[in-house]
């Protein structure tokens, strides 16, 4: 099990992002991550949601936009209280040079210090959280990648 901090800097290969900032958030369940643009549309009887990552105040912002056919909607009762639908989307995660899938719910996160949560159902029984420590993948990968 690896020691993770309560920041790093992660990628997500298959989102063309790279050396994101993100918030361990040991409180909340599921991860969640900033778009800029979150928007569902139909087509011939479909729904897809088209999300841009991030925005231009973040490391590792592309502006490009991905289309979902995948998607569940859901609501979620946000850290003040409020309940708000949001969309959860599949992605995959690169910690500690290692690929880990799991879901994420997309939000907009304008104006935050760090624009990803890793939260519980991502980190349980995979790492342990040492809040005193940051960068802790990040430093791994530039170890192992010298």
């Amino acid at each position: 099990m690896e020691i993770i901090g309560r920041k790093d800097f992660v990628s997500f290969p298959a989102f063309g992002l790279f050396d994101v900032p993100v918030k361990i958030d040991s409180g909340a369940y599921t991860s969640s991550m900033h778009c800029c643009k979150i928007e569902k549309i139909e087509e011939n009887k479909e729904h897809f949601l088209k999300v841009i990552f991030l925005d231009v105040n973040y490391s590792g912002y592309t502006g490009e936009e991905f289309t979902f056919s995948t998607f569940r909607e859901k609501k979620v009762k946000s850290s003040n209280g409020e309940s708000q639908k949001r969309y959860f989307i599949k992605g995959t995660i690169r910690l500690f040079d290692k690929e880990i899938e799991t879901f994420f719910s997309l939000t907009q996160r304008t104006g935050l210090r760090n624009p990803i949560l890793l939260g519980r159902k991502l980190l349980n029984k995979r790492f342990l959280v040492d809040s005193s420590k940051i960068n802790c993948s990040f430093e791994h990968e530039k170890q192992i990648n010298k």
